[in-house]
């Protein structure tokens, strides 16, 4: 699975982004796709994750009721709607796949897009 996100920018607090996640492959529909994201001098660390089959999602307890993750398999795209944004939601945001379900574990990833930046301004 090949993997490019895109969708980042710069936004003010309280405002709105979508990233985008596209796949190409074969193997994309059994795969789960999360997102993580690393700022600058921090770990990168798990957003969110969406199964393979059915839909399931889990995430981070830091954007919970804020964040959506979804994904269209017809297209080959996964989404992460950012909601509420925060300046500590500022970092480059990754998009990954796993065929082991829904693990926030990155080293469980096995497949990584580029990143995209995501600005929150105060």
């Amino acid at each position: 699975v090949q993997l490019q996100a895109s969708g980042g920018g710069l936004v003010q607090a309280g405002g709105s982004l979508r990233l985008s996640c596209a796949a190409s492959g074969r193997t994309f529909s059994s795969c789960a796709i999360g997102w993580f994201r690393q700022a600058p001098g921090k770990e990168r660390e798990f957003v969110a994750v969406i199964s393979a089959i059915g839909g399931a999602s889990s995430y981070a307890h830091s954007v919970l009721g804020r964040f959506i993750i979804y994904r269209d398999d017809a297209k080959k795209m996964v989404y992460l709607q950012a909601n509420s944004l925060k300046p500590e939601d500022t970092a480059v945001y990754y998009c990954a796949a796993t065929q082991l379900g829904l693990s926030p574990l990155a080293h469980e990833y096995n497949y990584w897009g580029q990143g995209t930046l995501v600005t929150v301004s105060s």
